[in-house]
């Protein structure tokens, strides 16, 4: 049985196993979103946690990500659900494209610019909302495109604790040596980052400033 075939024989169950796979995608990224971006934010306000915030998110990208998920499989309540413990983990992943660049981003306006809005007596507040995120929004947004990308690749994984997702055919292909199902999760799943990454790219592009 070729790739097509069993897509066409198991088309229910491959659109199943992606829904699965965007569920966590999406809800990892969201998390990290709000958590990484605030983040950013921070370490320009406060440059003496710069190295401590950046370092740890560092660190977690260096950890292989089934580690990790061995790691967290103590934890108390995180631990009881694959699902929790696989979004916990991609969020961890997702952190440091979202920090980096919203610090590059605020960091890159022109300082003319910066000191010209202060020169017109807005406060650090309004001088961050209407002055500094408006003009590193193309900035975040591909850090925003990067950790989408890299979430869709690591989901894959999720699938060894049973989180479910497009992983699911890449291991149970592995286990019974057929490609058909291999390819059934690997390139669905290489289509959601194309897509995302495409998608993500137009968007930044568009907010980027002129």
């Amino acid at each position: 049985m070729n790739f097509w075939q069993f897509v066409l024989q198991n088309h229910t169950e491959v659109l199943e196993l992606t829904g699965e796979h965007l569920w966590l995608v999406g809800v990892s990224t969201v998390l990290a979103v709000l958590i990484g971006i605030p983040l950013g934010i921070l370490i320009t306000r406060k440059p003496a946690l710069n190295k401590p915030i950046l370092g740890s998110a560092n660190i977690i990208q260096t950890i292989p990500s089934l580690a990790l998920f061995g790691f967290l499989l103590p934890a108390p309540w995180i631990g009881e659900r694959a699902d929790r413990l696989a979004i916990l983990a991609l969020t961890l992943y997702a952190l440091l494209p979202l920090i980096r660049n919203t610090y590059t981003g605020i960091k890159g306006v022109d300082r003319s610019v910066v000191e010209a809005a202060r020169g017109m007596g807005m406060t650090d507040g309004q001088l961050l909302w209407q002055v500094e995120l408006p003009l590193a929004l193309g900035v975040i947004i591909a850090g925003v495109r990067v950790a989408t990308v890299i979430s869709i690749g690591l989901a894959t994984i999720a699938a060894a604790i049973g989180a479910g997702g497009l992983g699911e055919y890449i291991f149970r292909g592995l286990a019974m040596v057929n490609n058909s199902v291999i390819l059934a999760g690997a390139i669905p799943a290489a289509i959601l980052a194309l897509l995302a990454d495409v998608s993500l790219g137009w968007l930044e592009k568009r907010l980027s400033p002129r």
